[in-house]
């Protein structure tokens, strides 16, 4: 017999961050988030419930916790996209569909308490968050912003009556074996054309002070009618960059600037740290803060984090690909992987042309009516 609590305790709270690390304990392609940055989603300020609110659920088995899940009510998505909606997040359970059928029927029932029509997912808070289930590319490591599932999640999930909403396609690119030596020629020529120049900030605290503020405005733009996106807000906003801080780096970012300064278009990647955090369960101990620190300085893996141009600025993203390419060109980094892509997004798959590209990852979101 399955159990559902919520969790409400703080050991449940540890139990629940916990779960995955047990689950996925020994397997070579999972990589946790940070464990400080997972407990925060208990807090009463965490920066997401001014537009929302969550539910966090834990199965048992006797005395044995066997799956965890979470609903979530986002107020601004349902309004910005007229639904009625709760998403469902942070599942992981054995393969076992009654533990399967009691966390969502849970989950179900809260949503439907709620007045919602349908429940939807794997989505977070917002799109910034990890999405989407694994649903090809098992064998492959997960990057730090991604979740990994076991090739199960899909049966469990398709037996309880959820059908496929959107999928998302991954790449790795690698730098063509034969460059496209029309490229530069090109790329100056859309500068000329648009009257456009590369930032020149120096550093990542540079960079942050000067284009915060029109980063975020350009980013809510260019991912304003993209699946399941909400608006940043200031509490968002600040928390990102507090995050990320650690690891950008001005050689993995290419920001396209008007004559007025005002940002029009942009690459932002991050070096890999997938490995240096997968060795400490995603705590952030003296070795992992140094273990960052070395794959910032020296990647041997680059992941893409967000491209976006403003819609008059399109024929720009040309440049990017001439970016992308010399990041992978001179530095450490073997290959660059795009993380989530929207399937239907042909303008980014288009751009992937350019390189050495192999798709290898797949990951769908999941609705179903209640």
């Amino acid at each position: 017999m399955i159990e559902i609590k919520e969790v409400a305790t703080r050991r449940q709270r540890k139990a629940f961050v916990e779960f995955p690390l047990k689950l996925y304990k020994g397997n070579p392609y999972f990589v946790p988030p940070l464990y400080a940055d997972e407990m925060k989603i208990f807090r009463a300020d965490y920066h997401y419930y001014d537009d929302s609110e969550a539910v966090y659920y834990l199965a048992y088995r006797g005395e044995k916790i066997v799956g965890r899940i979470s609903g979530i009510l986002h107020y601004k998505s349902n309004e910005k996209w007229k639904q009625k909606r709760v998403r469902f997040t942070r599942f992981d359970c054995i393969d076992d569909q009654e533990v399967a059928n009691a966390l969502f029927g849970a989950v179900e029932a809260w949503a439907k308490g709620k007045g919602m029509e349908e429940v939807v997912g794997p989505l977070g808070f917002s799109d910034l968050e990890r999405e989407g289930l694994l649903i090809e590319g098992f064998e492959e490591l997960s990057t730090f912003e991604e979740q990994y599932n076991y090739p199960y999640y899909q049966r469990l999930i398709e037996n309880l009556g959820y059908e496929k909403e959107v999928d998302w396609i991954e790449h790795k690119l690698y730098p063509p074996k034969t460059p496209d030596t029309r490229i530069k020629e090109l790329r100056e020529k859309v500068l000329k054309r648009y009257d456009l120049h590369m930032s020149d900030a120096k550093n990542s605290r540079e960079f942050i002070k000067r284009y915060q503020d029109d980063f975020f405005r350009l980013l809510d733009d260019t991912y304003a009618e993209i699946y399941g996106t909400v608006p940043f807000t200031e509490k968002m906003k600040k928390e990102l960059i507090k995050n990320f801080r650690i690891i950008i780096d001005v050689k993995h970012i290419a920001m396209l600037l008007d004559k007025d300064e005002h940002p029009v278009c942009f690459g932002l990647c991050f070096p890999s740290i997938a490995m240096a955090v997968k060795k400490s369960d995603g705590h952030l101990t003296l070795p992992t803060i140094i273990r960052i620190l070395k794959s910032v300085k020296k990647p041997k893996i680059i992941d893409l984090a967000l491209v976006g141009v403003v819609p008059a600025y399109r024929g720009a993203s040309l440049v990017m690909i001439d970016e992308i390419m010399r990041m992978l060109t001179e530095g450490t980094a073997e290959y660059l992987e795009t993380n989530l892509n929207l399937e239907e997004n042909y303008s980014i798959h288009n751009m992937w042309k350019s390189f050495e590209c192999v798709q290898h990852k797949r990951r769908r979101a999941f609705v179903k009516k209640i």
